[in-house]
């Protein structure tokens, strides 16, 4: 009632102000949205999975004690009134038990509420964007939900707005997509080039052993280093020649 009256109160505004200027009014659907967007889809399937195993076993439970009711029924003639009572009592605190799991499940509070506000939490916020960024490019004044609270007895096509909204959210998690496959894409192609430098390291240690071990060049030299030694031998080969000559005289005249 609250949200009608806020309603009513906008749409006197928007009347009021419709001769001051153009007043840009939309709705969106949000349900239409949801239903349209593939991350909802996974979201409600994990969550109806999860709700249909809490059902399975709340439903086993049940079996169980139905199973323990028959049980104390047909042996109720040959078991003592004190007997009877103490089973009667465990079964009903057995049934407690189950009705309270039960609320703590599927309760106004339970756990199916607040784990489905958890997983579409991360949606509506999308939506939300989306809804807060066509409403400032395209100046729209009022943008109500119909899957609200608020009753809309009537409502122009024209003025939904819900496809625009999924366009952007589709476009916004598409760039997303890209970016991803970008940044993956860079990372891989850093790995190559990291894997070719440490393979490029490892040629250079062989190549710097090898030359280590392997035997070092003669040096070369030049025209003129050249002339000196053949100079330098030269000389040796006549001092040693002339050596000879003077030994073998020395010799001779000693004799």
């Amino acid at each position: 009632m609250k949200k009608f009256i806020i309603l009513i109160a906008a749409l006197l505004i928007s009347s009021y102000t419709f001769s001051q200027r153009g007043v840009r009014i939309g709705y969106v659907d949000t349900e239409y949205i949801l239903q349209n967007l593939s991350e909802y889809e996974e979201t409600r399937d994990q969550l109806e999975e999860k709700a249909n195993q809490w059902k399975r076993e709340i439903e086993n439970r049940f079996s169980d004690l139905n199973n323990k009711k028959e049980a104390l029924n047909a042996e109720r003639l040959l078991l003592t009134e004190e007997l009877i009572e103490e089973k009667e009592e465990e079964i009903e605190i057995e049934k407690n038990e189950i009705l309270d799991y039960q609320q703590k499940r599927f309760g106004p509070r339970g756990d199916l509420i607040i784990q489905r506000k958890q997983l579409i939490q991360p949606i509506q916020d999308q939506i939300f964007i989306a809804i807060k960024e066509i409403a400032k490019s395209r100046k729209y004044d009022f943008i109500f939900d119909k899957s609200a609270d608020i009753v809309m007895l009537y409502s122009d096509r024209k003025f939904d707005i819900s496809d625009q909204i999924l366009r952007i959210i589709t476009r916004t998690n598409n760039r997303k997509q890209l970016d991803s496959r970008r940044e993956k894409r860079q990372a891989e192609e850093e790995d190559k080039i990291i894997a070719s430098n440490l393979e490029a390291e490892d040629l250079d240690e062989v190549e710097e052993e090898d030359k280590t071990d392997a035997p070092k060049p003669e040096k070369v030299l030049s025209a003129k280093e050249l002339r000196e030694k053949m100079l330098r031998e030269r000389k040796e080969k006549i001092l040693a020649s002339r050596k000879v000559k003077d030994s073998t005289f020395i010799k001779n005249n000693n004799n």
